[in-house]
């Protein structure tokens, strides 16, 4: 599975990319329970976000959703937060 989130906004409005393929990974099963979750949690087009919040567009084997904060379901953090942190 591969899970890419772009993250734009905030205040300077800086794009921040990241990408994990979970192929092989011993950890696959949990990351692709999060993205499942994640991903039926978002919408199909991007959110009004509030200012100088973050905007994020969550692709999951190239079904892509968006989220904005303040409205981030839990598993949606979660994912944001795992794939911007381990990924490339």
């Amino acid at each position: 599975m591969r899970i890419e989130v772009r993250r734009t906004g905030g205040f300077a409005g800086i794009e921040r990319r990241a990408e994990v393929d979970t192929s092989g990974r011993p950890d696959a099963p949990e990351w692709h329970a999060l993205a499942e979750r994640a991903i039926d949690a978002g919408r199909g087009t991007p959110p009004a976000g509030v200012p100088d919040g973050f905007s994020y567009r969550i692709t999951v084997d190239g079904k892509t959703v968006y989220a904005a904060d303040p409205t981030l379901t839990e598993e949606q953090r979660e994912l944001i937060s795992r794939v911007l942190k381990e990924g490339a």
